[in-house]
Formats: structure tokens, sequence, C-alpha cells
């Protein structure tokens, strides 16, 4: 079962915020990392980025055949567009 942890966060001037180390660690978060914040209607979700982008690959690996490569399709089909014009 996840654990869940919730805490208050104050916004400071300038619009800073600090995350306790508590969510830092468990975020892997040092100094440095980068952030995804996605916000959607009157929520924000903030991760690390690193995982960000092991989500999303996870999200379109469900849609798409092992082995297929997105970017070569992609590039395909932009040098065919090019062979046209």
């Amino acid at each position: 079962m996840k654990q869940e942890l919730r805490t208050t966060l104050r916004v400071a001037d300038g619009g800073r915020i600090v995350i306790p180390a508590e969510v830092r660690e468990r975020l892997g978060l040092d100094v440095g990392v980068d952030l995804v914040m996605t916000v959607e209607d009157d929520h924000a979700t903030i991760m690390n980025a690193k995982a960000a982008r092991r989500r999303a690959r996870q999200r379109v690996r469900q849609y798409v055949d092992k082995g297929v490569s997105l970017s070569k399709e992609l590039m395909a089909e932009r040098r065919k567009e090019a062979g046209r014009e």
C-alpha cells in the first residue's frame, strides 16, 4: 500500500515555496534537480522530471507495439512529406 504524505506549504516573496526535507527525500530531489508541475483545474502536481519522463514512456508503451520506434516513424513520415514538396 502506498503511504500518503500530506504537507502544507506557504508561498513566500517572489512566489517561492520550501519543499520539506521528507518530501525531497521521497521524491529524490537534490539541489539542481528539474521538476515538472502540472496544473489541472484547481490543483497542481509536482514531480521529479525524471519520474515524469518515465511515466510518459509507460503511458505511450501501452499503445505502441514492442520494438516500434515512434521517432523513426516520424522521421520517415517527414522525409516522405519533404520529398513531395
